[in-house]
């Protein structure tokens, strides 16, 4: 819990104190209750964990499908509106702001078949998801990348890439470990 919370106050410079993190961060509220709907989903115990995931999205606004992977240190920012799928899978040190989505493309027909698909992204480590941002399928986000704010992501992203645009497109390559605030900064420059 203290590299989670250390890690939080590291991307965030309103974090103040540990005590405020806890007490008003909904991200926090939101990873926690998931740890909890996530046990009972893969014990089998699924109408509990969905009464978990929805509780949660009522005091966070933040949904989360008990069924989505989540690695360590997920921060997500202000958080209203994020919707996580139920196939989604998020690595470590991951930034997601307030309004994004990690969505399917399956149309809803043959509902059954799709119960044991792959529907939704993959999110690699060190990814920063700016506000708003769309990414849609059972597509790979590589590590580093930088989704910008309310960009649509339809494509796998290669690993340090930023991504900017309706459908998104790789304006940089190369980010090494530097953190960026919705994913972009004003410095950025288109490559093409």
């Amino acid at each position: 819990m203290n590299d989670f919370i250390r890690s939080i106050k590291e991307r965030d410079p309103a974090a103040k104190s540990t005590l405020s993190v806890v007490l008003t961060y909904p991200g926090v509220k939101a990873v926690f209750l998931h740890q909890i709907a996530n046990f009972f989903h893969l014990a089998g115990f699924h109408l509990i964990a969905r009464i978990i995931s929805q509780t949660n999205r009522f005091f966070t606004g933040i949904e989360i499908h008990p069924g989505a992977k989540i690695g360590s240190n997920l921060f997500i920012d202000h958080g209203m509106g994020v919707v996580i799928g139920e196939t989604s899978e998020i690595g470590n040190n991951v930034t997601i702001y307030h309004a994004v989505t990690l969505g399917g493309i399956s149309p809803s027909i043959d509902s059954e078949r799709q119960r044991h698909e792959k529907r939704h992204p993959t999110i690699g480590n060190d990814v920063v998801i700016g506000s708003g941002a769309q990414i849609i399928g059972p597509i790979k986000i590589g590590n580093g990348s930088r989704i910008a704010a309310n960009a649509v992501v339809v494509n796998d992203v290669p690993e340090g890439a930023t991504m900017v645009g309706v459908p998104a497109k790789v304006i940089k390559t190369g980010n090494k470990g530097n953190f960026r605030a919705y994913g972009v900064d004003q410095k950025v420059k288109d490559e093409k």
